[in-house]
């Protein structure tokens, strides 16, 4: 595995997640880390990943065509297990999955940029923290889906009190998702050579990420 997955809307950007039944009782059931009610889309939440019992539904998302970005195109179901089980036990990098509606939607990693994926190729600032996301393939044109997702994310980033800035790093390449960043308030630093890609670094602080909130409200 790479550990270093691009984040974005790579499978599906605007639409619902479908075909995901078996994984439905057990994410569904764990206890929510973080939860928001979104004014058009209803509820989403955040819970914990079981790197095993969601390793099938984790490998049906990242090995999807539209998946390429994530980097895991040739990842079977074992490799999937095994890359969040060695997340899991890394002390600066997690993982959880996300719900809409009580079903598996999306896949959130947050990271510490300073140790993991950005370790030596930026200058890091205390509160800083990194993430990718990854939507579930879906089938379901959902108008705004994927920017329901992000914004999900990115509140539960910033319900941390000690997150001062969202830091990121997509392919250049990912037009999509710079758009998607920039409407939630990421403005790009620079571009970076990193060993699988060449990388679009941005940053959102808590105040960007708040005004592109009220902004996409009004």
């Amino acid at each position: 595995m790479s550990g270093a997955p691009d984040h974005g809307p790579d499978i599906g950007p605007g639409s619902a997640p479908s075909g995901l039944a078996g994984g439905t009782a057990g994410p569904g059931s764990r206890t929510p880390l973080f939860r928001r009610a979104d004014p058009r889309l209803g509820e989403f939440a955040v819970v914990p990943l079981d790197p095993h019992a969601d390793a099938a539904l984790l490998h049906r998302w990242v090995t999807d065509p539209k998946a390429a970005f994530w980097l895991m195109q040739d990842a079977d179901e074992k490799d999937v297990a095994e890359e969040y089980e060695r997340i899991a036990a890394h002390p600066h990098h997690d993982a959880f999955l996300g719900l809409h509606r009580g079903r598996p939607a999306f896949l959130v990693e947050r990271y510490d940029p300073a140790h993991v994926e950005l370790a030596g190729l930026y200058d890091p600032q205390p509160g800083d923290v990194g993430m990718h996301f990854l939507t579930a393939p879906g089938d379901t044109p959902l108008h705004g889906f994927t920017r329901a997702v992000i914004t999900t994310v990115m509140a539960m980033l910033f319900d941390d009190p000690e997150a001062r800035r969202v830091v990121v790093e997509p392919d250049v390449r990912n037009t999509a998702v710079h758009a998607l960043n920039e409407a939630v308030g990421f403005e790009p630093v620079a571009t970076i050579a990193k060993p699988e890609k060449d990388a679009l670094l941005s940053v959102c602080t808590r105040d960007r990420f708040a005004a592109a909130v009220r902004g996409a409200a009004t």
